[in-house]
């Protein structure tokens, strides 16, 4: 039997999708034939991305601020006028300052939870209460990190705060498992994005080395010897994101080269 992931025609929403891990996201869907609507809080950034994509199929472009429930409210009711429902969701967003956790004020913390707690609980509610009353038989997709396993030294609000996805995942499968909704949550690894650049620059400071050598040592860490690509991860999203996963739910699947030492 051939495998067919379902996709064609179906109605998908990616978030913080100029870029990155989105773009490559929102790309994979719209290669399978899916209408999809991307997000982004810049509207240059966004427009560009639209532009590129829409070679490759319907998509649309809402701009607007994941930290802000007005805006949430407002990226859902246009993703459901542009497309008419949602089949599919995948939440991506951006990253909290890196630092240890002594370098971490209450502010930051504060934001920190509204962008990785807040933002992602409230949007999946606005979500669900779409695919509850337009009977679909929906996915919820939440890009995570492996720091929720396995703590990342100088990744102190991620470390804390994205664990909150794996809760999210844990209670919607249960919650809306009844109505017919997966939900499910990647858990990237080290990907070759402008956080991961960060990230490096942040470590090889610290320890008075070239960007060079951190990467190379970085790498040499990983069992499969490289960081990986968004592209890459983005074969999980679509995975998990469509009819090929019919029978995955309440899932946290890394994404990581084998770099995680823990079990479970």
């Amino acid at each position: 039997m051939r495998l067919s992931s379902g996709l064609e025609g179906q109605r998908v929403l990616v978030t913080a999708a100029s870029r990155g891990i989105g773009f490559a996201s929102a790309r994979a869907f719209l290669e399978e034939g899916a209408r999809v609507v991307i997000n982004s809080s810049s509207s240059d950034r966004l427009s560009g991305a639209v532009k590129r994509l829409r070679e490759l199929g319907d998509v649309y472009g809402v701009v607007a601020n994941l930290e802000d429930r007005d805006d949430i409210d407002h990226l859902v009711r246009e993703a459901v006028g542009y497309l008419g429902g949602l089949d599919s969701f995948v939440y991506v967003t951006g990253s909290p300052k890196p630092g240890v956790f002594l370098e971490q004020g209450y502010g930051d913390w504060e934001a920190a939870a509204r962008l990785l707690v807040v933002s992602p609980a409230y949007l999946a509610r606005r979500v669900a209460e779409v695919m509850v009353q337009g009977s679909a038989k929906g996915r919820m997709v939440f890009l995570a990190s492996v720091a929720i396993r396995e703590p990342i030294p100088t990744l102190a609000l991620s470390n804390v705060c994205r664990i909150a996805i794996a809760g999210l995942v844990r209670t919607l499968a249960r919650e809306l498992g009844p109505s017919g909704i997966r939900v499910n949550g990647v858990l990237p690894g080290y990907i070759k994005t402008e956080r991961v650049d960060e990230v490096l620059g942040d470590a090889a400071k610290r320890r008075g080395i070239i960007l060079e050598q951190a990467l190379r040592e970085l790498e040499a860490e990983i069992p499969l010897g490289r960081i990986g690509t968004p592209e890459e991860l983005a074969r999980t999203v679509l995975f998990l994101g469509s009819d090929l996963s019919a029978y995955v739910s309440g899932a946290l699947i890394p994404v990581d080269g084998a770099l995680l030492r823990s079990v479970g």
